[in-house]
């Protein structure tokens, strides 16, 4: 009994030995257990990138092998494209100041755009070699689905960039660079381009030779070679528009000095072309110097400039220019001055403008015939033409108007009418060399115009016939006047102003000497008739008869003096009032008329004073009897027949009716051309 107490007591003791074993087992398995709650969470998240990495194992063994291969084929590209675009960036530094070495930034910009080009012409074919590749481990479930997702997303944004302008291919580092060449472009060309100087408005004749200063050589190689790159990206016409916008700019400053404000000038701010007759004069030399010395030298400097590009594009540069620097202005104005209204003297100062054009031809045709400068062909067209026409409508008209004119009244002091000597000048005018091949020319024009043939002799009698419509006028103003007197003063007066002012002349040659001597004789004649019933009857009032002076008969004597005094002054009052009105226009008719009316009255009354003025010079009332010394008298009569100081002029056209009004206009203040 005894051993197996032993025995039982020893294995309770290893039992609770045992247990107690256990227990400190499941207590250290239940702190291990406790430790191990968050290591499994974190192999629970970790699982999945895990199994993603080790999901290539599980791929086919072929695709394995391949991959590597198109993974290759596809960063090669990538990375010459990544070089490409570090290399880019590298020439910032390079393309700060092409003034400083334009050779050196041309040189760099060239290298630019060839880079862009080759980023332009690879990063597609990177992109789909990088596309292929991501569809090849897609289909072939080489990597994640999540890392193919985000691939493809990556993908997209550069063919969005690559599809859009090259500009960003470089962060715009290529368009900043051109933006500084055209700044130097334009620094260039304003540096160099200096308006002409110009001493005074009025000097042009005298600086026939003068021109604009062509740019430098260098400048227009370095102007060249500007282009050529701004060219090879697309920016022509900004380089044209540079280029219009600094020239035309230089020409208009190099006109200013000439007062070109007239030219802006319309039809409503005159009334007539004898108003702005100034400034058409003015408007042919200024058109001459615009044209052959400012327009001239932009043409060829248009052509140093822009010839390798051809003639459209240095020609249609050209044709802006011209039409900013203000070609269209001076056309404008030649079409304003055809508007105005119709007036003998607008015949020669469209003519005026039809010479200066005429004398530009050819130069119009050089710099002006392009295909570019299709506007100022038409305006110039329309210009001759309305010249044209209306130079020949006035023209044709003349005589008609002049007849016209036969229903006025004549001038009230017997002077020349100034249609008279507005036509006498006015044809000479047109006669001259000034304006007869000119005006020839017109009517030549016109006529092919209407398929018909004009003979000079057309123009000759025309003139011819202007004459005769002043002669019939002359006739008829004459019967006009009440007083007979005056009509023969009248037709003396107009008779000498035609033959003095045709003889020696073109169209006097034309009259003919038997014409102008006729005119001579019949002026004798009138005057002759002038002194006889006016002037020539006053010497028989200081009759003598019945003048007696001895003791008885002086009382009688006296009486008969005093009364034939009072007559004589009576009449000679009357007269010198009356005709004291009258003019005389020409100095040498005046005179020699003055001189006749001197010789027929101052000796008669001087020897009749001599002889019987003391019968009367003792009494109180002698003043009333001897009024007039022979001296006094003579220095009235002497002062007769005095031009009155009024404003001369021609006959107009009256707009709406065609008849030729009485206005005064601007008569010419020089004589026409005498040969």
């Amino acid at each position: 009994m005894g051993s197996v107490n032993n025995n039982g007591i020893e294995n309770l003791a290893s039992a609770r030995k045992s247990l107690k074993n256990s227990l400190e087992k499941l207590k250290a398995i239940g702190l291990a257990a406790e430790k191990a709650g968050p290591r499994l969470d974190e192999i629970n998240q970790r699982l999945p990138p895990l199994e993603a990495a080790v999901r290539p194992i599980r791929a086919q063994m072929e695709a394995l092998v391949a991959v590597g291969g198109h993974i290759n084929r596809a960063v090669v590209p990538a990375a010459a494209v990544l070089k490409v675009f570090d290399a880019i960036h590298g020439l910032e530094k390079s393309l700060s100041d092409p003034q400083l070495d334009l050779p050196g930034y041309l040189s760099v910009l060239k290298r630019l755009e060839e880079a862009l080009r080759f980023l332009g012409d690879n990063c597609g074919m990177a992109i789909q070699w990088l596309d292929d590749i991501v569809d090849y481990l897609e289909d072939n479930k080489v990597a994640d689905d999540r890392y193919i997702m985000n691939l493809k997303k990556a993908l997209k944004y550069l063919r969005e960039l690559q599809n859009e302008e090259k500009g960003h291919l470089d962060g715009g580092l290529l368009g900043a660079a051109l933006d500084r060449l055209e700044k130097e472009f334009r620094r260039l060309l304003k540096e160099n381009s200096v308006p002409l100087p110009m001493s005074s408005p009025s000097s042009l004749g005298e600086q026939a030779s003068i021109a604009p200063s062509p740019l430098p050589v260098l400048v227009i190689q370095k102007l060249q070679a500007i282009l050529g790159r701004l060219i090879a990206n697309n920016r022509l016409e900004r380089c044209i528009s540079i280029y219009v916008e600094v020239r035309s700019g230089n020409v208009r400053a190099s006109l200013q000095a000439l007062n070109l404000d007239y030219l802006e000038i319309s039809v409503s701010e005159f009334n007539d072309v004898q108003s702005i007759e100034g400034y058409i004069a003015q408007w042919g030399k200024h058109l001459e110097f615009a044209v052959k010395h400012l327009f001239e030298a932009e043409y060829k400097l248009c052509n140093d400039v822009f010839e390798r590009l051809g003639l459209d594009v240095w020609m249609g540069c050209f044709a802006k220019i011209a039409a900013q620097a203000g070609i269209l202005a001076f056309l404008q104005f030649g079409k304003t001055v055809t508007e105005s209204k119709k007036d003998p003297i607008k015949l020669l100062k469209l003519l005026d403008i039809f010479a200066s054009l005429n004398k530009l031809r050819l130069d119009f045709n050089r710099l002006f015939g392009g295909t570019a400068c299709a506007e100022i062909q038409n305006l110039t067209r329309d210009l001759i033409k309305r010249v044209i026409e209306g130079s020949c409508e006035i023209f044709w008209e003349l005589s008609v108007q002049v007849e016209l004119q036969r229903q006025t009244p004549p001038p009230s002091d017997g002077s020349v009418p100034r249609l008279v000597s507005f036509i006498t000048d006015y044809s000479n005018r047109l006669l001259g060399e000034d304006y007869k091949p000119i005006l020839t020319q017109a009517l030549v024009i016109q006529r092919s115009w209407k398929q018909e043939k004009f003979q000079e002799r057309l123009l000759i009698d025309e003139l011819l016939n202007l004459i005769s419509a002043i002669g019939k006028n002359l006739e008829g103003w004459s019967k006009a006047y009440d007083d007979a007197i005056l009509s023969h003063l009248f037709l003396m007066n107009n008779h000498w102003h035609l033959y003095k002012h045709l003889k020696g002349s073109k169209l006097g040659t034309l009259l003919g000497d038997p014409w102008l001597r006729e005119h001579e004789q019949f002026k004798e004649y009138c005057l002759a008739i002038f002194l006889r019933e006016s002037w020539a009857k006053l010497p028989a009032l200081l009759s003598r008869e019945g003048l007696i002076l001895f003791s008885g008969g002086r009382a009688t004597a006296r009486d008969l003096v005093k009364k034939r005094l009072k007559a004589f002054n009576e009449a000679f009052d009357d007269m010198y009032k009356k005709q004291s009105s009258w003019v005389v226009v020409e100095k040498d008719l005046r005179e020699k008329t003055c001189q006749l009316i001197v010789q027929a009255i101052v000796p008669v009354y001087r020897s009749y004073m001599q002889t019987y003025g003391p019968l009367v010079e003792q009494e109180a009332s002698a003043s009333k009897y001897a009024k007039y010394t022979a001296q006094s008298m003579e220095t009235m009569l002497s002062s007769l027949f005095q031009p009155k100081p009024v404003k001369s002029g021609s006959f107009k056209v009256r707009q709406l009716s065609g008849k030729f009004s009485n206005g005064a206009t601007d008569q010419y203040r020089s004589s026409p051309t005498v040969t």
